[in-house]
Order: structure tokens, then sequence, then C-alpha cells
């Protein structure tokens, strides 16, 4: 298991051998910040948006909440609102991707009913996936897994900026699973599950 000394040992390594490589990539960074793609995922560390599509630094505009939720729009700020305004209204994204993942934790917290009155916050924050646990019953995780990325879907399309740029045909949603064991990445479409490119 990785400790604050590895992370700070991979640091060092970073800025003795990872950095010089890319230092043109890094520089021309430095100034210009344009990502293609806004990807939602959760915070699960077996979960790296940029190790599963191959993306180059720069690339991807990433969120990551427990259970790859995002609240339908409410007036106000937060956190998740504020980054996907950004992402879509000034950042110009052209494709939003919320990836769900195998065993995830928040999802198995609601499929299996655990008590979380010990973490309120964590509970209060999963009722964003109330609606998901309706459809999906109980104690299927991976059948609440795949309800949860397209009800999530159709929160990030309450979002103003998302839904202006939909009306215009100038972003594009996508829903996809990520399976840890295999490594593969399912693709929900509106007619059911497909192989994601």
């Amino acid at each position: 298991m990785q400790d604050f000394t590895d992370l700070t040992r991979g640091v060092t390594r970073f800025r003795q051998d990872v950095f010089p490589a890319r230092a043109e990539l890094f520089s021309r960074l430095a100034g210009h910040h344009a990502p293609r793609t806004l990807f939602i995922g959760c915070s699960d560390a077996r979960v790296v948006p940029e190790l599963i599509t191959g993306a180059e630094p720069g690339e991807l505009f990433v969120i990551r909440t427990a259970g790859n939720l995002v609240p339908a729009h409410t007036p106000g700020a937060d956190g998740v609102t504020a980054s996907i305004e950004y992402a879509v209204a000034v950042l110009g994204v052209r494709d939003v991707v919320v990836c769900g993942h195998s065993a995830c934790g928040a999802m198995t917290a609601l499929a299996d009913g655990h008590d979380l009155t010990g973490a309120p916050a964590v509970a209060a924050w999963l009722r964003h996936a109330d609606a998901s646990r309706a459809r999906a019953g109980g104690g299927d995780v991976a059948g609440l897994v795949r309800h949860n990325v397209r009800a999530q879907l159709a929160n990030l399309a309450t979002h103003p900026p998302v839904a202006r740029a939909l009306a215009r045909g100038e972003v594009a949603l996508h829903g996809w699973v990520f399976d840890i064991a295999t490594g593969a990445v399912e693709e929900l479409t509106a007619a059911g599950p497909a192989l994601a490119a």
C-alpha cells in the first residue's frame, strides 16, 4: 500500500523523469486550457479517468463525486454545478461522460441498505440516487450502477448550460460503466448496453 512517503517520492520522480520528458507539453498547457471532454466519475481510487481513456494532461476536465452523482440543477452554487457550468459554458467541451463502475461503494451501500447513520453527509449525498434505487430495486448493485448512470445523465441535462448546449447540438452526453476486474468499458445507449469504443 502506498503511504505519504511514496507520494513524495512520486513527486520527485515526476520532477526528475516525467516532467523533463514532457516539458514542451506542460509549457503549452501553462497558457492553454481547452479540454474537449467533461468526465464525471466516481471518487473511487480505482477509477482513474486518464488511465482508462488514455488521455493526456489537458484533454479531460474531470469531476469526481461519490457514486458519480450529479444533483439536478437547483438555484445556488455548489462545486459540482460550478464545475459543470465552467466546462460547458466557458471551456466549451463537446462531450460529457458520466462513468459508473463495478463494485461501487456508494451503489453497494444503497443496494444493500447499509446503515449510514455514522456518515450523515454521505447519507444525504446518496439521496441524489433515490430515483435510481427505486428503479433498480434492492440488492442488484450492477443494475443500480447502470440505472444511476442514466439518472445522472438526466440530472445533468437539467443544468442550464448543458440544456442550452444540447438544444444547439453543441454537446453530446454519454453514459459508461467501467468494470474494474476486466478493464471493460460498457457504453449505455438509449436502446440498451453497447460496447464503448
